[in-house]
């Protein structure tokens, strides 16, 4: 899975283009295309206006525990990737037919996000359970809703000395899962400035070289209102960037700061809440 968007509709974090060398090596949106259409020539891409793009591949492709989709309903796209545990119970709740796929699933919570009720995004992600991410463009209103989430639902946070630390271990290399059986999501900043997200990790890195990192679970984030926690919406997300032993700066990850806490749950058309940078040392 590939898709690539405009600063225009959403701009990815600075944070992103701070390690070292990344956006020297980095890519265009249409370089990225271009790529991807030799890399996966036997992928399903969607060509949107501006050179934007969503784009899915089933090469290594784990049909039993992570499956991937693609709809397009009413001008809503929308990629999926994993499993809902409660899938059954999500097509009764929204009056779809057993046949409904857990992508139309997404694409009808979305569509009541939008339309029919004032629930704030973390609420309508909390019904999905299992281990998934997604990715929903919506053509008309411009707007891109991308989340994340374990098996759990929760964030995998732990607190030593003071410090946040992230629990969960990065994923090998060229595969679309950690190393905890959770869907991998990675999402960069392009050579243009466009926001990148991908399943692969190989992939990622080609288009955005260094200036990419995993996109962090039990979080969502709308091209309106950033990042936010859905386990811990009162909470800032914080981009931590990670410098190496000659003191530049090797990679970026986010998570939640529980120290920080937020007067609001972030709305829609609220101001960029992507928090100052820490800076820590790797071990």
């Amino acid at each position: 899975m590939l898709t690539a968007f405009e600063k225009g509709i959403a701009k990815p974090p600075e944070e992103l283009s701070l390690p070292s060398m990344g956006l020297q090596n980095s890519k265009t949106r249409q370089e990225i295309a271009e790529m991807l259409r030799v890399a996966w020539p036997e992928a399903t891409m969607y060509g949107l206006s501006n050179g934007n793009f969503l784009a899915l591949s089933h090469e290594d492709e784990s049909p039993t525990t992570h499956p991937r989709s693609m709809v397009v309903v009413d001008n809503v796209f929308c990629i999926f990737i994993g499993t809902l545990e409660n899938v059954c119970d999500l097509r009764r709740h929204y009056g779809l037919s057993r046949q409904a796929t857990e992508a139309i699933v997404v694409v009808e919570a979305y569509k009541v996000l939008r339309d029919r009720a004032p629930y704030p995004p973390d609420q309508v992600i909390r019904d999905l359970e299992g281990k998934f991410a997604f990715i929903l463009f919506d053509a008309k209103g411009g707007n891109l809703f991308t989340a994340r989430m374990d098996s759990n639902g929760h964030w995998h946070i732990i607190s030593t000395e003071g410090a946040l630390q992230i629990s969960n271990m990065p994923s090998k290399p060229g595969t679309t899962m950690d190393r905890d059986g959770s869907v991998n999501l990675q999402w960069g900043m392009a050579g243009d400035g466009s926001l990148v997200l991908s399943d692969n990790p190989k992939i990622i890195t080609e288009a955005c070289g260094k200036s990419c990192a995993p996109f962090p679970p039990g979080c969502i984030f709308m091209n309106g209102s950033g990042l936010m926690s859905f386990d811990q919406p009162l909470h800032k997300v914080r981009a931590i960037a990670r410098e190496n032993d000659d003191g530049n700066i090797s990679a970026i990850v986010f998570q939640v700061d529980l120290l920080t806490r937020l007067p609001s749950i972030p709305r829609t058309g609220s101001a960029a809440n992507w928090a100052d940078v820490t800076v820590v040392n790797e071990e």
